[in-house]
């Protein structure tokens, strides 16, 4: 524990000194709780955590530069919903689609792992529907889902997700799916 908080604070620090000023480090989100395989050098761990912080912060701000920077030209999403374009393009239109619902989407990361070339996630997503979600209109009511990510890394971003969502949390709160 002691180990990935050391690596923690040296990759806020390296994040800081090298992100692009365009990026902001302060709002790339944090992991709440860090574990980072001892099998990496610090640079490793640094590389793959930052590609990841850089996705987090997209789907945090909605800040399309956000998701270029961390995506590779050649993403794959591993289990693309059906009618997303496949490529850096999907997130971008998915997160368009989920903001037009959900205008004040924040996303916290709940946990992280770092593992060979991977980073495995524990996300929370949280904000208002407010807006609309096909034939819905919200009314504010507040909504708040989990999901797991797995992104693999390669020469600093991400080329692969594998993601699972608990969409059904998300339908049932905006009123899209009624449970008994």
């Amino acid at each position: 524990m002691r180990i990935a908080t050391h690596i923690l604070a040296a990759l806020v620090g390296l994040t800081a000194l090298v992100g692009s000023s365009t990026l902001a480090a302060e709002e790339l989100p944090q992991p709440k709780k860090l574990t980072v395989d001892r099998g990496l050098t610090h640079y490793q761990a640094y590389t793959q955590l930052l590609a990841a912080r850089r996705y987090y912060a997209f789907w945090n701000t909605g800040e399309e530069a956000y998701a270029r920077a961390a995506l590779a030209e050649d993403f794959i999403d591993l289990n693309l919903p059906e009618g997303r374009p496949q490529g850096p393009t999907g997130p971008i239109v998915a997160s368009r689609t989920f903001r037009a619902a959900v205008p004040d989407l924040q996303v916290s990361v709940e946990e992280a792992w770092v593992v060979g070339d991977q980073v495995i996630s524990r996300l929370r997503f949280t904000g208002h529907f407010s807006g609309r979600f096909g034939d819905l209109q919200g009314d504010g009511r507040s909504i708040q889902f989990d999901a797991v990510d797995i992104y693999t890394i390669k020469n600093g971003r991400i080329s692969t997700n594998w993601h699972l969502e608990d969409n059904l949390t998300f339908l049932t709160r905006i009123g899209a799916v009624v449970t008994p």
